[in-house]
């Protein structure tokens, strides 16, 4: 059985930190044992854990001496608390339902010795050990199997946090999104920060020329265009965060913490819809004010190149509809014939599309990446936290992000008028602006992009076990119909309505 092995000495506040590091990586099935003397530290590491994951520092997490077991229920997975210092031999311990904690949650285990040979085999070991008086504890972590590289990464990012002063950092969890990154809060004295964990991500298998889809769809491969289009956009006055501190070959960003306004929770909480997304347009008008970036300075001697949104790129993503999409909603495949249609009618779009002037193209530039600043004044008052995979190409783009959100409804008088103001504004401030040009691009790229996200959703249910994205379906398909219906469109629609018709698009994908 393959381990890694990590030793740190820590006094009783830093086991407990430790414990809040690894418990918010904690996923269902894994199993944590705790090995120890008696009072070396292994409930204070339990009870961070757990309190950690209840998201109370004093919720009570009483020792599970007597009980054997105490489970939780809490926001990110079901935990259970094991103790085995009573049970007489392994018989005892396999009557506990380990096996069944482990498929419903995550277990700690105190006094795994007991039962050794009913322990999974890819496992986090900590054994601690007094020292220095009672003053400190040697933990030394062992990750066995599938652990191991897991335990690696929170090695180095306990070590990050200690290297830039913020090893005394209390940790929360922030719901993640589709991606891979994952973020936590951090909150040390009256500072504030987050945590960015993106560690690069291995290529997916060659799809088209040799190449996988985040390459041909210029995806961010790790967080190096993310710093760099973070200081263009601060550099422009636009509110993204601040980078504290990084590690590029990593993949670990500290970052500011612009607070947790996000658009939706704000609408929730009775904001206007329409104060909100008119910052989000003046944001976007002060961002295309500025020139376009070609070539960004990263900091620290290196530079990234803004690709541009080619041919490629933009078919590469309408074809998730008929590779996820069509066969999720139908059954079966898309015939040979219907997609060679589907992408002729896609290329003669493109083809216009590519013919336009480029902007800055933030790209998932929609109310889960936009908080709500109000202390700061014009375009700095929507914070922008969602762009390492930002383009070169139609302005048009962002805005419909904006204004046909994949997640929330935009009512279509609001997104009437906020389109409108923008073009008065682009018609005001920028030299050419062609309005009946940008209109055809706002509602081409509408169908581009709501098209793809038909097909990521797809994907993200079937492939990824995330159904809670299809939800969202029958929005984007109200947003695509109603992009569809500009007249230049009309071929395009024509396909839509043959191969998709509307006892298709109003049908139940099952997960």
């Amino acid at each position: 059985m393959t381990e890694t092995t990590h030793t740190l000495r820590l006094d009783e506040a830093g086991l407990a930190r430790l414990a809040s590091l690894i418990a918010l990586d904690l996923r269902p099935g894994d199993l944590v044992a705790l090995a120890g003397d008696l009072g070396a530290g292994k409930t204070t590491f339990a009870r961070a854990a757990i309190r950690t994951l209840l998201d109370d520092a004093d919720a009570e997490v009483p020792s599970p001496t007597f009980s054997l077991v105490q489970s939780y229920d809490t926001p990110r997975l079901a935990i259970a608390h094991c103790d085995l210092y009573r049970i007489e031999g392994e018989s005892g311990a396999s009557e506990l339902g380990l096996e069944e904690s482990l498929a419903r949650g995550a277990v700690l285990i105190e006094w795994p010795e007991r039962a050794q040979s009913l322990l999974a085999d890819d496992r986090l070991d900590i054994a601690i050990i007094e020292t220095d008086g009672g003053a400190r504890r040697q933990v030394t972590l062992a990750g066995h199997g599938q652990y191991r590289p897991r335990l690696d990464r929170l090695m180095t990012i306990h070590a990050f946090l200690a290297r830039h002063g913020w090893a005394d950092a209390h940790l929360r969890s922030i719901p993640g999104d589709a991606s891979s990154r994952r973020y936590l809060r951090l909150a040390q004295n009256a500072e504030r920060a987050l945590l960015m964990d993106a560690p690069r991500q291995p290529d997916g298998p060659p799809i088209r020329d040799g190449l996988p889809y985040s390459r041909i769809a210029h995806l961010a491969e790790d967080v190096r265009p993310f710093v760099a289009i973070a200081r263009h956009l601060r550099g422009i006055d636009l509110s993204a965060p601040h980078i504290i501190a990084s590690d590029l070959d990593t993949g670990l960003l500290l970052l500011e913490d612009l607070g947790d306004r996000v658009f939706g929770t704000e609408l929730t909480a009775g904001a206007s819809q329409i104060e909100l997304w008119r910052g989000g347009v003046n944001a976007l008008l002060a961002l295309h004010r500025a020139p376009v970036p070609e070539r960004l300075d990263i900091g620290n001697g290196e530079h990234h190149i803004v690709p541009p949104f080619d041919l490629r790129a933009m078919q590469i993503e309408v074809e998730l509809l008929p590779d996820w999409y069509v066969r999720a909603a139908t059954g079966a495949p898309l015939g040979d014939e219907a997609r060679a249609a589907f992408i002729e009618q896609w290329h003669s779009v493109i083809a216009r599309l590519l013919a336009l002037p480029p902007a800055l193209l933030l790209r998932d530039y929609h109310s889960p990446n936009l908080l709500w600043l109000p202390e700061r004044t014009g375009a700095a008052r929507v914070g922008i936290i969602d762009f390492q995979d930002a383009m070169r190409g139609p302005a048009a783009y962002d805005l419909v992000s904006l204004l046909q959100d994949a997640r929330l409804d935009v009512p279509p008088e609001i997104e009437t008028q906020l389109l409108a103001h923008y073009c008065d504004e682009a018609a005001r401030t920028q030299p050419n602006f062609d309005r009946a040009s940008f209109e055809f691009a706002y509602r081409a790229l509408g169908a581009q992009r709501n098209t793809k996200i038909l097909g990521i959703f797809a994907r993200l249910a079937r492939r990824d076990g995330k159904p809670r994205y299809l939800q969202h379906i029958p929005r984007i398909w109200r947003y695509l119909e109603h992009d569809l219906t500009h007249p230049e469109l009309a071929p395009l629609k024509a396909w839509y309505d043959h191969h998709l018709p509307s006892e298709i698009r109003v049908r139940t994908i099952n997960a």
